[in-house]
């Protein structure tokens, strides 16, 4: 096979070309399940808000955030009070016309930050708007300010904000303004405590559930919500077209030079295939059959020319997709469903494995059947007259119709065995959907998944069962191709019968009986042979047919010719001893 595959290297920019358009098709395929998890869970579930950390936040709410963490230092770092003083006026009047009510308190806006301190940032402002959430709850609240003042009580703490009489009067204040009035360290035990609970959470869970307290302070600063939604939704889902145009081009391109390659490679075997059967003699043609050298010089190379596309998916495409999309899924899904992509995999490589024992003795078989095929109808064309004239139509219609079942019943065996591969697979695919959905319905519920990683993730999975599917197509066909190529590589590389002194066998024949020395030098092709009515053979020199022809001479005188020494009268037998 890689015999063949060396008459490529004269397309090797159309193969250079396609390999990078196998790449970029691998790449946006790869993209797009990403965008999709994207559109489900900020487009849908979070209103198009991604970060955690708001852009802007009132000043009320950030004394808030600051109150219920350890990391104040840090996220004062990285927001700044808005003011006319410090922003240009053309940059003002958008934050204003984004969030109107920024004139009617002081608010903060976030700096430019890079995209780590951005998800330490998402992580530290998520777990602190939603405990100021929580503690906004009146019944969240009313509970934590009983469990102070208690505490306090049985430590008998007394500071110069709160006295021991007023340990019942705590309980009508405000929970953050309790929270300015206890002692550091008891602050710090209750953020302790709060940390330790949300440390179990994914941190994906903890930035999607702060998202609503962003929504809010949004909204207090009069942001149109609708409208950022689908803002987000219409340019994710704009980019999401512009990868699926860029993927589909490439799909176009990679299929019109594949044509052309393949195409342009069928041509090159069939030339060489064609000119090396004319150099062959009867040995040769013996040798293989004019029956086989037909099959070899359009099937057998038509299925290697069916083959490079396909090849050429699997070498660069498949590989890519399928460990691009393992490593998506481990790097951005739960992993805790990996092993349902294992299971699936050993399913489909049990049954090609099944399927591949089955066929590929048959798959060998069809080529020889298809030779025998081609003999004898070309036996019976050739030898109409003298079958009409022996009475044995009957025998030769029996012998082309044993030859026909033979090829019918292996193909019937192969297609209705590869007719079970792809139900068995569309099972296997869709109980492997059916399995994530199943445990991933689980994680979304318990809140260590989200719905569109969920999405996401079956996607994934389906791009490498594809991927492995694609490979197992191609050792299918490939073997089938191994073994045309097989036969292709046996007539480009026989060697011609010749003696010792390279002459061949017509060249040896006229030599002997003309005459010639030793060291002179008959060339074939000067000759040209006529059959007799009789059991003979004449060869001729060439060079008197053609005087005859230019003299418009209808025929040439056996005597004259002979008279010459330029005739050899020699029987069938004899003939082909020397051939």
């Amino acid at each position: 096979m890689l015999k063949i595959l060396k008459n490529l290297k004269q397309s090797w920019i159309i193969i250079v070309f396609i390999i990078v358009l196998l790449c970029v098709q691998a790449m946006a395929d790869l993209n797009l399940p990403d965008y999709t998890s994207k559109i489900v869970n900020i487009g849908i579930q979070q209103g198009g808000i991604e970060n955690a950390a708001p852009d802007v936040v009132t000043k009320q709410t950030m004394d808030k955030v600051l109150i219920t963490t350890k990391e104040d230092e840090f996220i004062l770092g990285n927001y700044e009070i808005i003011s006319k003083e410090k922003l240009s006026e053309k940059e003002y009047e958008k934050y204003l016309k984004k969030y109107p009510n920024i004139e009617k308190q002081e608010t903060y806006r976030i700096k430019d930050v890079n995209d780590d301190t951005l998800d330490k940032l998402n992580l530290e402002m998520g777990k602190s708007l939603m405990v100021v959430s929580m503690l906004e709850e009146p019944e969240t609240s009313a509970m934590i300010k009983e469990q102070i003042s208690q505490a306090l009580k049985n430590l008998n703490v007394e500071t110069e904000n709160i006295h021991v009489q007023d340990y019942d009067q705590l309980l009508q204040q405000d929970i953050f303004t309790i929270a300015k009035m206890i002692p550091e360290e008891q602050l710090n035990m209750l953020v302790d405590v709060i940390n330790e609970k949300y440390a179990q959470m994914p941190d994906s869970i903890i930035e999607q559930s702060a998202i609503n307290s962003v929504k809010v302070e949004y909204e207090k600063l009069g942001a149109n919500l609708e409208k950022i939604q689908n803002n987000y939704i219409l340019f994710a889902g704009i980019q999401m077209l512009g990868i699926s145009l860029i993927s589909m081009a490439s799909a176009i391109l990679i299929t019109l030079f594949s044509a052309k390659m393949a195409g342009k490679l069928g041509k090159v075997l069939r030339e060489k295939v064609y000119k090396k059967v004319l150099s062959f003699s009867s040995t040769e043609y013996r040798k293989f059959g004019s029956a086989s050298l037909i099959t070899r010089n359009t099937n057998d190379i038509q299925q290697i020319q069916n083959l490079i596309p396909m090849l050429f998916r699997v070498v660069v495409y498949a590989p890519i997709v399928g460990i691009g999309a393992f490593l998506k899924v481990l790097t951005t899904s739960e992993n805790s469903m990996t092993w349902i992509i294992g299971v699936a995999i050993l399913a489909i490589l049990f049954i090609i494995g099944t399927l591949f024992a089955l066929t590929m003795p048959k798959f060998k078989k069809l080529q020889d059947l298809i030779d025998k095929l081609n003999g004898v109808s070309r036996e019976i064309l050739t030898g109409l007259p003298v079958i009409r004239a022996f009475n044995k139509e009957k025998y030769e219609e029996n012998k082309f119709d044993n030859a026909n079942k033979d090829l019918m019943k292996t193909n019937i065996f192969v297609n209705r065995t590869m007719s079970f591969m792809m139900p068995a697979l569309m099972f296997i695919m869709n109980s492997t959907m059916l399995l994530i959905i199943w445990f991933g319905g689980q994680n979304v519920d318990q809140g260590v998944l989200q719905v569109g990683d969920m999405m996401a993730f079956i996607q994934y999975t389906m791009q490498i069962i594809m991927s492995f599917l694609m490979i197992s197509m191609i050792s299918i066909m490939l073997p089938r191709a191994s073994i045309s190529a097989k036969r292709i590589n046996e007539v480009l590389d026989e060697l011609l019968v010749e003696d010792e002194s390279g002459t061949t066998g017509v060249e040896k024949l006229v030599s002997k009986h003309l005459g010639v020395k030793d060291d002179e030098k008959i060339i074939a092709s000067d000759f040209c042979a006529l059959s007799g009515l009789t059991n003979e053979v004449y060869l001729i020199d060439a060079s008197i047919i053609i005087d005859y022809f230019e003299r418009n001479e209808s025929s040439i005188p056996y005597d004259a010719i002979k008279s010459k020494g330029h005739i050899i009268k020699y029987s069938y037998p004899l003939l082909l001893d020397y051939l």
